[in-house]
């Protein structure tokens, strides 16, 4: 079996909690982005004082001890947003551990794009916005020309788009092509591995930066597999759960820069956190262990 990075892995269980999170550079910048980071969809659609909420600091706290910056939200996502705003500001965790936090633009017309992104800005409380991303290219063309003299005045440091369904690859493909972006944030999983074909490998052509969402299948395959044993070579590649195995397979892929598993529990952000450790299989191991998954 070859390894994408560093030497031999030891046992899983030996793993947990003693290997530092894995970086990549993001290729318009050589900036280091940790591998795994948090979404915040649903998770953080939360109410002040529900027991849901009061969860929500541990996870942040899990992401930050692991070594992970990248926090993901978007304006449709409910009250994510001002909830990560919230958190953040409360132990100024933003300022000691340096959140990267990315967000989107889900709307039509400029006006209507600079008023979002502008309360965007104020319910994630900060001044300047590490990624702006046009959500699921949602009048991209309009809202393209904003985000670039945003970033050419330092409001926001990166820009991209997002989509998340396989029928609208055609056109995220055409916008690559033809536009000069930071990032793409795709949905990738080991059961939805259609953005390998061309978009993976056209983010890697393009020095493009790529944020996988759904590396779950949107939690689908993660419910498939949970009452399945984990398989022996899940130790190999220093896997202890279900979750790290899905996110290795992600991380496998030279063109994937971050992903973001969402989730509201602190554990499970540990969890998904360990899998940015260590080395990952290339895709000939891949090849020969994926069907005895059953997918």
């Amino acid at each position: 079996m070859a390894l994408c990075a560093g030497a031999a892995l030891p046992p899983a269980s030996a793993q947990q909690g003693s290997l530092k999170m894995n970086t990549r550079p993001i290729p318009s910048t050589q900036e280091a982005l940790p591998v795994v980071g948090c979404g915040t969809w649903i998770g953080f659609d939360q109410r002040p004082g529900s027991d849901e909420y009061q969860r929500l600091p541990g996870v942040l706290d899990a992401l930050f001890a692991a070594g992970g910056t990248v926090i993901d939200s978007s304006p449709m996502y409910g009250r994510s947003e001002e909830t990560t705003g919230e958190l953040l500001a409360a132990a100024a965790k933003q300022r000691e551990n340096k959140a990267f936090l990315a967000t989107k633009v889900w709307t039509s017309g400029r006006e209507a794009g600079i008023a979002q992104m502008e309360q965007s800005f104020t319910r994630l409380r900060t001044q300047r916005m590490d990624l702006m991303q046009v959500h699921n290219l949602m009048d991209w063309k309009t809202h393209l020309p904003t985000l670039r003299n945003w970033k050419d005045k330092g409001r926001v440091r990166y820009i991209g788009i997002t989509h998340y369904t396989a029928s609208a690859y055609g056109e995220v493909e055409a916008v690559l092509r033809a536009e000069k972006l930071d990032f793409l944030q795709i949905n990738y999983s080991l059961d939805a591995r259609e953005a390998e074909e061309r978009l993976l490998p056209l983010a890697a052509e393009r020095g493009v930066a790529v944020i996988v969402n759904m590396p779950f299948g949107g939690g689908g395959l993660l419910r498939r597999l949970r009452d399945k044993p984990l398989p022996a070579w899940a130790g190999e590649i220093g896997c202890a759960s279900w979750a790290q195995v899905l996110l290795k397979f992600v991380l496998s892929h030279p063109a994937v820069t971050c992903t973001i598993p969402g989730t509201s529990r602190a554990g499970h952000m540990a969890d998904n956190a360990a899998a940015g450790a260590g080395a990952f299989p290339d895709a000939a191991f891949w090849r020969s262990k994926a069907p005895s998954i059953g997918l």
